[in-house]
C-alpha cells in the first residue's frame, strides 16, 4: 500500500475496547500508482516511472531529463519537472477548481465510507456510539439524532466514530453491557475491521459501476513505439523527428520494444541510427537519421520521451455474468498492484521514504486524472478504497491492524485485557506520531504545488 486516507481529529487515547474508533490523519503513505491508462498521452511514460516506487526505467533517465525546455506537439517550449514527491507532474492540477473539487469529493467519500463501516457495525450489535464526525479540528457544522452527534469539522480530510466508553460527560454506567470496552472480544473485532470490510466492499462496487455503465478502458496495442515529446535542440529535433511520431523500425528492426529502441540509441553514440517513422498527415512511412549525442557514461541519447503505442477503448459488460466476471478480474488485478506496491514500499524504504505524500498530493493526482478523463476517477477511487484497506491492517497503533493486535493479545492471554493505561499509551502515542507527520507532510506538499513555487 502507499496511501491511508483516513483522519482523525486531535490526539486522544484510543483503545480496542475504549473511548473512540479513530483514524490517523489522511497522511501515511504515498501516491498510489494510478494504471497508466488513465493518465493523459503526455505523461505514458515519466509519470507513471515517478508514480511506481521504483527507479525510473532507463529510457526515463537516458533520454529525458528531469528538467529542461521541451518541445510538445504545438510546438511551445514548456518546463517539466520531476520533482522528488512522488507525482510532483500532477500537483499543477490544483489550478483547476472542478479537477480539484471532484477528487476531493472522492477522498472525502472514501473517508465517510470507511467510517461509516465502523459506525454501522457498533450501532447493528447495539453498541453504544457517541459521536461521528466527518473531518477533523473544531466542528463548524453538527446536530444529534438517537444520542449521536454527527458533525462535520474544519479540516475535512478524514473522520472519526467516537464511544462513550471513557467520556466523563456520559451518564452511561461503566458496567453498562452494550458499552464497547464491555462487548465480547469478537464482537469488538468486528467493529474494528468493519472499516477495512467497508473500503474493499466500495472499491468492489466502484468497479462494478464503471463496468455496467462507462465501461473499462483496455489498452490495444499497435505497432511502433510513440513519441510523446522530443526536447529543443536536441539530437533527435535535428534529425527531423516530431512529437507525435511513431517508430515503426530502428536500423532495420521492425516493430521494436521501447526497450529495444534505447539499447539500439545507447549503444550508437556520434552515429547515425535510421529510423521509420509514421506521422500524422503524410502518406507511407517516413525515414529519417538521427546522430545520437554522447552522454557523459559514454551512451548515446537523442532527447526524446518513449511510450509504447496503443489506443484505448471501453469495454462494457453486455449482461450480469459479464460485468461480474470483468469487475473480479479488475478487482484483483488493481490489489495485487496495490500489494506490490506497499511491497516496494517496505523493501526499498531508504529510496521511497522521501515519495511518501499526504493529501494535498493525492488530490493533485486525482485532479489530473479528472482533467484528463472523468472516466478514470472510478479507478482512481477503487485504488485509493483498496490502498486505505490494506494500510490500515498494518498492525500499527493508530492504525485498525494497531487495534487488531491488540485484541489478539487478549486472545492469547485467554480474553484478560491488557491494562487500559498501557493501551492508551501505545494508541495515544501513535496518533500523536502520525496526526504530526500529516501535519508536516500537508505543509510539504503545499509547498510543492506549482504555483506555490512561483509565489516562493
Amino acid at each position: 500500500m502507499r496511501l491511508s486516507v483516513t483522519a482523525s481529529a486531535p490526539p486522544s487515547p484510543v483503545i480496542p475496547g475504549g473511548a473512540a474508533k479513530r483514524s490517523p490523519p489522511l497522511s501515511f503513505g504515498s501516491i498510489p500508482r494510478i494504471p497508466r491508462r488513465l493518465l493523459p498521452p503526455q505523461h505514458a511514460l515519466s509519470s507513471s516511472a515517478c508514480l511506481r516506487h521504483i527507479p525510473p526505467p532507463p529510457h526515463h533517465e537516458q533520454l529525458q531529463s528531469k528538467g529542461g525546455e521541451r518541445r510538445g506537439r504545438g510546438g511551445r517550449g514548456q518546463r517539466l519537472t520531476c520533482a522528488a514527491l512522488a507525482g510532483a507532474e500532477f500537483l499543477g492540477g490544483l489550478e483547476s477548481f472542478q479537477s480539484v473539487a471532484e477528487a476531493a469529493a472522492v477522498l472525502a467519500a472514501i473517508v465517510v465510507v470507511h467510517e461509516a463501516g465502523h459506525f454501522l457495525a457498533a450501532v447493528l450489535q447495539g453498541i453504544h456510539v457517541s459521536k461521528f464526525a466527518v473531518g477533523f479540528g473544531p466542528a463548524v457544522a453538527s446536530f444529534t439524532a438517537g444520542n449521536v452527534e454527527y458533525s462535520l469539522r474544519a479540516f475535512p480530510l478524514g473522520g472519526f466514530v467516537a464511544f462513550p466508553d471513557d467520556d466523563p460527560a456520559s451518564d452511561i454506567p461503566a458496567d453498562d453491557p452494550d458499552l464497547l470496552r464491555n462487548r465480547p472480544l469478537l464482537d469488538r473485532l468486528l467493529v474494528i475491521s468493519a472499516g477495512v470490510v467497508a473500503n474493499a466492499a466500495f472499491a468492489y462496487l466502484i468497479i462494478f459501476s464503471q463496468v455496467i455503465s462507462v465501461g473499462l478502458p483496455v489498452q490495444e496495442p499497435l505497432p511502433g513505439v510513440r513519441i510523446p515529446e522530443v526536447r529543443l535542440h536536441s539530437a533527435a529535433e535535428r534529425g527531423g523527428v516530431l512529437a507525435g511520431d511513431i517508430i515503426l523500425s530502428a536500423n532495420g528492426l521492425s516493430s521494436p520494444s521501447v526497450s529495444d529502441l534505447v539499447e539500439i540509441i545507447k549503444r550508437s553514440p556520434n552515429t547515425k541510427v535510421t529510423f521509420e517513422l509514421e506521422r500524422a498527415g503524410k502518406q507511407g512511412p517516413l525515414v529519417v537519421g538521427v546522430v545520437p549525442d554522447e552522454s557523459s557514461d559514454g551512451s548515446g541519447r537523442i532527447g526524446v520521451q518513449l511510450s509504447p503505442n496503443f489506443r484505448v477503448f471501453k469495454l462494457r459488460a453486455r449482461d450480469l455474468t459479464e460485468a461480474i466476471r470483468f469487475t473480479g478480474k479488475e478487482y484483483w488485478g488493481l490489489t495485487s498492484t496495490v500489494l506490490e506496491g506497499l511491497k516496494q514500499t517496505f523493501l526499498n524504504f531508504s529510496q521511497t521514504a522521501e515519495k511518501v505524500s499526504g493529501p494535498v498530493a493525492i488530490i493533485a493526482v486525482g485532479a489530473e486524472v479528472a482533467r484528463s478523463n472523468s472516466d478514470g476517477l472510478f479507478q482512481f477511487a477503487a485504488v485509493i478504497n483498496l490502498n486505505l484497506a490494506v494500510i490500515n491492517l498494518l498492525p500499527l497503533p493508530a492504525l485498525d491492524g494497531g487495534s487488531l493486535a491488540l485484541l489478539l493479545v487478549e486472545a492469547v492471554r485467554g480474553g484478560r485485557k491488557i491494562p487500559k493505561e498501557v493501551e492508551q499509551q501505545i494508541m495515544t502515542s501513535g496518533i500523536t506520531v502520525v496526526f504530526f507527520l500529516g501535519l508536516f507532510l500537508i505543509v510539504r506538499d503545499t509547498l510543492n504545488l506549482d504555483f506555490v513555487k512561483q509565489l516562493l
